[in-house]
């Protein structure tokens, strides 16, 4: 090999080894979203419910990588990047209550193939403008044409209310690079509790108008178990309900 051809054989190589390095995070999010996929599918048929109002995922730019291992003083090593930084990819679920969110986690940690690396709940614990959310890292396994990678997801998952109030707070102060007054900084903050009230009353009323329908169900239930009959009530035999049963 001449030494003119050296360095674009050098380029092509690395051209090659990042767009792997790219398409191992974009694969890992394929992944993710297929099992969110699957359990909201089986949540529906099973439970006639779906506590998944909607997801988003992203993979971050190269340059915004470039940005970050500058600012954090990582090498410029593809091994190091993967290393160091763990939200390269990127999973946003959104749910309708509270009680969702920690549901989703459980299903989330009982995948078999699903490593949780990290869980940082800003729910129970906000920051101090009054972001909320939970958020796990969690390590899921790609299979490449030349072997088996462990590719890091970072996940949130927040409620509506929880989303609608980072969004704003994003926009409001994208790309403001300076301090931030206290007294905007408290506004967040009261903002936040607002929204997270409106959480805790909606989930109230959720679990009241859960109770309700499963007491109606049961009335439900009961009732077909009774024949009337010269405007008499019968009880129907348990034999006859098991056979019913046998028959189904």
């Amino acid at each position: 090999m001449s030494m003119a051809n050296y360095p674009i054989e050098q380029f092509k190589k690395l051209k090659t080894e990042v767009t792997r390095f790219m398409m191992m995070y974009q694969f890992a999010l394929n992944e993710l979203e297929t099992k969110i996929e699957i359990v909201k599918e089986e949540f529906q048929f099973l439970h006639d419910y779906n506590p998944i109002e909607h997801t988003k995922s992203r993979v971050k730019s190269l340059e915004s990588i470039m940005t970050k291992i500058g600012r954090k003083g990582i090498a410029f090593s593809l091994e190091d990047i993967k290393r160091e930084i763990k939200d390269i990819a990127g999973l946003r679920i959104t749910c309708s209550f509270i009680s969702d969110i920690y549901q989703i986690r459980d299903m989330l940690r009982n995948q078999f193939d699903l490593h949780i690396l990290e869980v940082k709940d800003y729910i129970e614990h906000p920051k101090p403008n009054g972001y909320r959310s939970l958020h796990l890292v969690a390590e899921v396994p790609v299979n490449m044409s030349d072997g088996r990678e462990s590719v890091c997801v970072e996940i949130q998952i927040r409620t509506i209310a929880m989303d609608f109030w980072a969004s704003l707070e994003h926009k409001i102060f994208y790309k403001y690079n300076q301090s931030v007054p206290a007294r905007l900084i408290q506004e967040l903050k009261e903002a936040s509790d607002s929204a997270n009230r409106l959480d805790q009353q909606m989930e109230r009323l959720h679990r009241e108008i859960s109770v309700i329908k499963e007491n109606q169900a049961g009335d439900e239930t009961e009732q077909l178990t009774r024949m009337l009959l010269n405007n008499k009530a019968f009880q129907l035999p348990q034999a006859l309900l098991e056979l019913g049963r046998e028959a189904d």
